[in-house]
């Protein structure tokens, strides 16, 4: 029997969702839907001292964003601690497990004694119980912490899904602690009965766990639980080249949102950091959940690229409906002390604009001279609003007040007869009536641009010389 495809994330709620777990995300939801599985979220709460429920509504807000939908959760450890606990007691009974009384002290000297006799420090199994052993007395009032009797001989072997075959000899791991002496249990114990109570059949994670994989799978053997299929993926690398990482630059999803960007790019961005569907650059979410198989992932590292990203995401800005765009530049306008209405006017801005802007924040910034005064700088003033061409700068005030009709038909016309009249080309005239109506000295086409101010913004600005 086929066992069901049922894929998992899992962030630890101490940050904000990181963009090397949102891909880990993508990846994992991406292939459930693929295989008509279900993809699960799960809340990694046992850090008690860091953990924050803003954190918890960070990451449950970013997912909701990339559009990551899951069957179930989010289920958090720390409601499945009476689980938990008697996995470990089964444990114990079971001689997999064992309680350890060493003291920080005592596990300090142990390892610097290893350190100066060039032996590689580990845990030297002073409290692990072997037939015909004598352990020492239990010191009174020292709560002890619970250790995994790893396996003392023989391999740890998985076929990664995106290394390949990986051998690790038990020798090189010890005695995993997994439970602390406050009685709260660690990751690797966790996540093996939160995998094993969920049936997660496949598990896509950061390659900073492979060290952590063989003492899962040996929890997982020693518990008779049935394995899932690992997938590490390679880490993110930042523009410096180092690790990306919640300590190191702007990396959350949400700060993308805040930049501007849109959903389906940034989804569209993180699928390709690892994964290709051959030379295929822009795609759709229906697109990816038909095409990723789990097979194509990278053995390298990616590299973030933040100019890829722009060209993505503008790439979305152009294909995006006026309307949805005229909705979701709205916070950013807010920003800027701007408060705007989603209406048919700012849908043809937005029009007018979509098409150079990478972000929404650029395109705010565009739209703002419709609704704020223009400040130009000294620089374009000097070079282009000059003393010889005010006259025609007035001569265009004046036809324009007197428009009876305000569209880019007739405004083109107003334009057309005042560089007639006055014997100047277009730029002339063009490039100084967008510095003093717009605040800058490049725009689309300038009747398209005027025609979608107030008729009586555009001469108070052009007689406000």
């Amino acid at each position: 029997m086929t066992r069901k495809i049922r894929t998992r994330i899992a962030p630890s709620p101490t940050g904000f969702l990181h963009l090397g777990t949102a891909r880990t995300a993508l990846y994992s939801w991406a292939y459930a839907r693929h295989y008509g599985g279900e993809f699960i979220l799960r809340i990694e709460d046992t850090d008690v001292a860091r953990s924050t429920q803003d954190s918890v509504d960070q990451i449950l807000a970013a997912m909701k964003w990339l559009g990551l939908d899951y069957d179930e959760g989010p289920i958090y450890q720390m409601q499945r601690l009476d689980r938990y606990n008697a996995v470990i007691e089964q444990m114990i009974a079971a001689g997999t497990a064992y309680r350890c009384y060493c003291t920080p002290q005592e596990l300090e000297a142990m390892k610097a004694g290893q350190e100066s006799r060039g032996e590689k420090r580990r845990y030297d199994g002073t409290w692990r119980p072997e037939p015909g052993k004598t352990l020492p007395p239990v010191p009174a009032g020292l709560k002890p912490v619970v250790r995994f009797k790893n396996p003392l001989d023989g391999d740890v072997t998985w076929n990664d899904l995106v290394k390949g075959p990986i051998t690790i000899n038990n020798r090189e791991i010890d005695d995993l602690i997994i439970v602390r002496p406050d009685g709260i249990p660690t990751y690797n114990f966790c996540v093996v009965v939160d995998d094993w109570d969920m049936n997660i059949s496949h598990v896509f994670r950061g390659d900073e766990h492979v060290n952590n994989t063989p003492w899962q799978i040996n929890i997982f053997n020693a518990l008779g639980a049935p394995l899932p299929l690992f997938g590490h993926v390679p880490v993110i690398l930042g523009d410096d080249g180092q690790k990306l990482s919640k300590r190191r630059g702007a990396v959350s999803v949400t700060a993308y949102e805040e930049g501007g960007y849109l959903p389906e790019a940034m989804l569209n961005y993180l699928s390709r950091l690892g994964w290709s569907h051959g030379d295929d650059e822009l795609f759709s979410r229906e697109q990816l959940v038909q095409w990723f198989d789990g097979e194509h992932l990278s053995k390298s590292p990616a590299q973030w690229d933040p100019a890829k990203l722009s060209w993505v995401n503008a790439s979305y800005m152009k294909l995006a409906s006026d309307e949805r765009l005229a909705h979701l530049v709205l916070p950013h306008l807010a920003k800027l002390g701007i408060e705007a209405q989603a209406d048919g006017l700012l849908e043809q801005r937005v029009a007018l604009f979509k098409d150079r802007c990478a972000t929404l924040v650029e395109l705010a910034d565009w739209l703002k001279s419709y609704f704020q005064p223009v400040e130009a700088t000294e620089a374009d003033l000097a070079q282009h609003v000059t003393e010889a061409i005010l006259p025609a700068v007035a001569a265009l005030a004046d036809k324009l007040e007197s428009l009876t009709a305000w569209d880019k038909a007739a405004v083109q016309g107003a334009i057309k007869e005042v560089i007639t009249a006055q014997g100047i080309k277009m730029p002339q005239l063009a490039i100084p009536v967008r510095v003093l109506v717009f605040g800058r000295a490049q725009t689309p086409s300038l009747d398209a641009v005027l025609a979608l101010f107030e008729q009586k913004v555009v001469v108070e600005r052009l007689r406000g010389v």
